[in-house]
């Protein structure tokens, strides 16, 4: 059934405060973490643009209990000072590994701990990690307890979930165990994507069910997550399940303008009124992405890292394909500022890519 309709008969959202334990967030608008994307920058540029909350891409268990000082693995524990509150997330599969790596995030300085019940991708549920853990509530309830007793009581332990493994009757009720287990063991809240595992990222997220979970929930604190990438998709999710709050995935990436305008659509304005940012816009953003890149990373690093963020930021300029192909190419600073130079030199109206296809991992 297609349940994320775009003309959803309800009372019209608007911006409320989120609580998320020991986290009072301004709005209910919540950047999700995303493997290899959600490091410092993003995070950072999203907060400037309105997101209440962000969350790091998800660390394993074993990366944590190894960072040693290498730089590349520290750079994914940095945290900016303008960017608090930020979450980390964490995932695994032995409970025994999940109190220490807590602790090391913890350590490192991140207010929230979220734990990943989430990742479809094939090599994670090969290892038992992830999604996988939706099919073995007793272990997915361990972990939650381990991590919950790990870390200090005002630090916030929150869950990330999809709607189950698949289908069946018997993922559903493995879902709902761990949900009110994760409750009865102390999480602040739930993030519930609206696709099964095996569905990954084919066809529509199931708001419907999403709907029918809040009602479960009552007053505990549930975000919803899945098929959010215009101000419009997040009015009609939040109009249609009634969920405390939404957390925005691959429709972040290389856009952090959503965040503004979703919070402009909430206080009031007509979502068909607003519109892309221009390619100036455009540019003095993705210049400072790559400045924040290379302070985390090094010049070189940053190069090789803003590709791929590069190849969504293209979606929103007039000429895509041509400014993609562009971005893909350059390799060093020298590059990049003759990318801005050549193709966001004269100004125009931004593109609104809210309509492509997106196969990004989230």
């Amino acid at each position: 059934m297609n349940t994320s309709p775009s003309s959803t008969v309800a009372a019209r959202p608007c911006r409320q405060p989120l609580h998320l334990g020991s986290l009072r967030l301004d709005s209910q608008i919540v950047q999700a973490a995303l493997s290899g994307y959600s490091d410092l920058p993003m995070r950072v540029l999203a907060r400037r643009f309105g997101a209440a909350y962000t969350l790091c891409e998800v660390m394993l268990d074993q990366f944590l209990a190894n960072v040693g000082t290498n730089r590349r693995n520290l750079a994914r524990l940095a945290i900016a000072a303008e960017e608090h509150p930020v979450g980390g997330q964490l995932m695994g599969a032995n409970p025994d590994d999940f109190a220490p790596a807590a602790r090391r995030l913890v350590e490192a300085g991140f207010d929230c701990i979220d734990i990943n019940f989430g990742c479809p991708v094939k090599k994670v549920l090969g290892r038992c990690r992830g999604g996988y853990l939706l099919s073995v509530p007793e272990t997915a309830l361990e972990i939650v307890s381990r991590v919950r007793e790990a870390v200090p009581e005002q630090i916030p332990v929150t869950l990330k979930m999809r709607r189950g493994i698949d289908d069946s009757a018997a993922s559903e009720e493995k879902f709902f165990t761990i949900f009110d287990g994760a409750f009865a063991r102390g999480v602040a809240a739930i993030t519930v994507h609206g696709r099964s595992v095996v569905q990954r990222y084919d066809g529509p997220s199931n708001w419907d069910f999403l709907a029918a979970v809040k009602r479960h929930a009552g007053d505990r604190i549930m975000l919803g997550s899945g098929d959010l990438f215009s101000p419009q998709a997040c009015l009609d999710m939040l109009a249609h399940t009634k969920v405390d709050g939404l957390t925005i995935a691959r429709g972040a990436i290389g856009n952090p303008w959503i965040f503004e305008q979703t919070l402009a659509a909430l206080d009031g304005t007509d979502p068909a009124t607003l519109t892309p940012p221009t390619v100036h816009a455009q540019r003095e953003v993705i210049a400072e992405h790559f400045r924040l890149a290379c302070d985390l990373h090094g010049e070189q690093l940053a190069g090789r890292s803003l590709r791929k963020f590069a190849i969504k930021y293209a979606k929103l300029h007039p000429e895509p394909l041509l400014v993609r192909d562009a971005f893909i190419a350059a390799k060093t600073t020298t590059d990049w500022q003759a990318v801005l130079m050549q193709h966001y030199h004269t100004d125009a109206p931004g593109r609104d890519p809210s309509g492509d296809i997106d196969e990004t991992t989230e």
